[in-house]
């Protein structure tokens, strides 16, 4: 039962609340009515339902691999209610083993690993343990230390092959199959935004990518990770434009300034991607649409890294095509009328755009708080932001400023991202959280085109620029969490690196320091092959001669054995030894010696409670007689 609430445990781990609680209630209850044999089958039908419902009831019909992991973590759950014999024993430790594996459907992470490995090990010396009852050796006679060992000696048997299989087997750039969708979404941005989507969000501090970079690195402030652009607005959704996606990407004019940084993205099962204001150049595999959304050729269900250079832009599409200004300027009819207003008003006494977006900043700096509790928007939820509350996130910020600006005649859209990072201290690298996320506005003005208009940075500076430390309250606890945090973080970025980043690149850079240049993908399975091959091997002469190598009293039989052999009177290999002994007494009367000497090697290796101190130097000592060797 231990072994299998191991295996279990890394799944419970991954499953959203509340189901890891029943599933783990479940177990226990299941472990206890075990104890008073097994359960009848209705009753197992009506747990196996129950369980059903409640994966059903948290998942929806959807069937996700989350959802097929959470059903197989109730029914491994509910599996000790079958427990009748040995053979049921090891048909749930045998289930149980697919539980870490399941795991890594949903997380690759160290500790999932460890975990997994864990309760494997624990499955092996289980399993060795019902050997043992089945052999009548009673459980004092097997000391735990040894059962250990002999588990550490199985996973060593097994270490060759699966490093050759990790290190040599061929990487495909693109995988043979996807794995299924997750039934309910992972927190991170997508190509909408609706009032109060974001709350989770902020307040999720997973990571959400790591930044490296090579050279000069960009102040904080400056750390605009650009998302989706958000150009439809229909009264409450801000989306992106679907036939933008199909546009060239406009023309940017990037300032001196160049970044060149490594970007390690977490996986969110979508394809959107972000990087830093303005990429130069993408990498393959990315792609950006006309208002330079980015997007990666594949679902991003795993950490993916991206080698990317950008610059501040100077000038972003200062040539502002008909279609665009109209797209940028669209308002549905019917809501917000205070606000469309104040943006007339405004637009009446000023004929300077920069004047307007200046008053309108002005006017945000001075009169509104930023806070995450608001209440559930009506109808008109600019206007009940802009006229009552005076308090919001930036969800709400950037869609007020970008109606404003519409209405006033001046092209803008919502941009999303994530803004700022906090240094890793024990890492040369940036992590920047879901917490972070942010969405800004852009506004096109004659002479230098799309210009980036933060509005909640004008209202809460300390909320866009600040820190993680700041966010925990500058000292004290926050400056103890940190380091560990830090060093945390800085494992899982190095096992991210070094593990789950082992790539086909990577194992081209592994073969050429070893003096193997590129190698297509029939060479390296052949090396492949060849080095599972040699494991095999290693494997099968580890075992065939485990047992000679661990009893001297077997390696003394065995050289006796070998001796007589050589005359042509070895022992074949289902002949008992007292058996051989009197066949070859028959054939040869004066080897009376020899089968004295395997009387004593049967007590001593088969009688309980025996002790022969002399049999081995006897053993080792004794050659056939004269008339034998003729």
């Amino acid at each position: 039962m231990l072994a299998a609430s191991t295996c279990l445990l890394p799944l419970l781990l991954q499953l959203p609340m509340p189901l890891p609680v029943i599933i783990a209630g479940a177990a226990m209850t299941a472990a206890l009515m075990a104890t008073r044999g097994a359960a009848p089958g209705w009753l197992r039908t009506v747990l196996a339902l129950a369980v059903f419902g409640v994966v059903v009831a948290q998942g929806g019909l959807h069937l996700g691999r989350d959802t097929a992991c959470a059903l197989l973590a109730g029914m491994l759950a509910i599996k000790p209610l079958e427990l009748r014999t040995v053979r049921d024993a090891r048909s749930l430790l045998g289930f149980a083993l697919f539980a870490p594996f399941a795991t890594f459907l949903l997380d690759q992470g160290p500790v999932s690993l460890v975990l997994g490995l864990l309760g494997a090990a624990l499955v092996l010396a289980a399993l060795l343990r019902l050997s043992e009852q089945e052999s009548g050796l009673p459980a004092g006679d097997v000391r735990p230390l040894a059962r250990l060992s002999a588990v550490m000696r199985l996973i060593a048997i097994g270490l060759p092959l699966a490093l050759a299989a990790f290190w040599l087997f061929p990487r495909l750039a693109t995988p043979l199959w996807g794995l299924p969708d997750l039934s309910t979404a992972r927190p991170g941005l997508s190509d909408e935004m609706s009032p109060g989507d974001w709350i989770d969000l902020l307040a999720d501090d997973a990571p959400a990518l790591r930044a490296s970079f090579r050279g000069p690195e960009p102040a904080p402030r400056d750390m605009y990770w650009r998302g989706p652009t958000l150009m439809h607005y229909d009264g409450r959704t801000w989306t992106a434009s679907s036939w933008l996606r199909a546009a060239p990407p406009a023309p940017v004019e990037h300032g001196a300034t160049v970044w060149d940084y490594d970007l390690a993205l977490e996986p969110t099962e979508r394809n959107l991607l972000v990087a830093l204001e303005m990429p130069l150049a993408l990498p393959d595999g990315m792609r950006a649409a006309h208002e330079h959304t980015l997007t990666s050729e594949r679902k991003l269900d795993r950490v993916t890294r991206w080698q990317l250079r950008s610059a501040p832009p100077v000038r972003f599409e200062a040539d502002l095509p008909a279609a665009m200004r109209q797209l940028a300027l669209q308002l549905p009819e019917g809501f917000n009328p205070r606000t469309r207003a104040l943006a007339r008003q405004w637009r009446a006494e000023t004929a300077d755009d920069g004047a307007l977006v200046e008053r309108a900043l002005a006017w945000i700096r001075s009169d509104f708080a930023y806070t995450l509790t608001t209440p559930l928007a009506g109808r008109h939820a600019v206007d009940e932001f802009l006229f009552e509350q005076r308090a919001g996130f930036c969800e709400h910020f950037s869609s007020a400023f970008a109606i404003l600006m519409r209405e006033a005649g001046i092209p803008a859209r919502v941009v999303t991202g994530y803004t700022g990072g906090v240094r890793n201290r024990y890492g040369n690298y940036w992590i920047v959280r879901r917490m972070d996320a942010h969405a800004w506005n852009e506004v096109w003005l004659e002479g230098r085109g799309w210009v980036r208009v933060d509005p909640t940075a004008a209202v809460a500076p300390e909320r866009i620029y600040d820190t993680l430390a700041d966010r925990l309250g500058g000292g004290g606890a926050g400056e103890t969490v940190l380091p560990i945090a830090d060093l945390g973080d800085w494992v899982l970025r190095g096992w991210n690196d070094f593990v789950l980043g082992f790539d086909a690149a990577r194992q081209q850079r592994m073969l050429q320091r070893v003096g193997l240049e590129r190698m297509e993908t029939g060479g390296l399975a052949a090396l492949f092959a060849l080095c599972a091959a040699l494991a095999l091997g290693w494997m099968t002469w580890w075992i065939a001669r485990s047992e000679y190598e661990r009893d001297p009293l077997l390696r003394a039989w065995h050289r006796l054995d070998r001796r007589y052999a050589r005359r042509g009177l070895g022992r074949a290999r289902h002949e008992p030894a007292l058996a051989w002994a009197e066949r070859v007494l028959a054939a040869h009367p004066g080897e009376h010696a020899l089968l004295a000497l395997t009387r004593r090697f049967v007590a001593a290796r088969y009688a309980p409670a025996s002790s022969d101190a002399t049999l081995i130097t006897a053993l080792r000592a004794h050659r056939p007689t004269p008339e034998t060797r003729q």
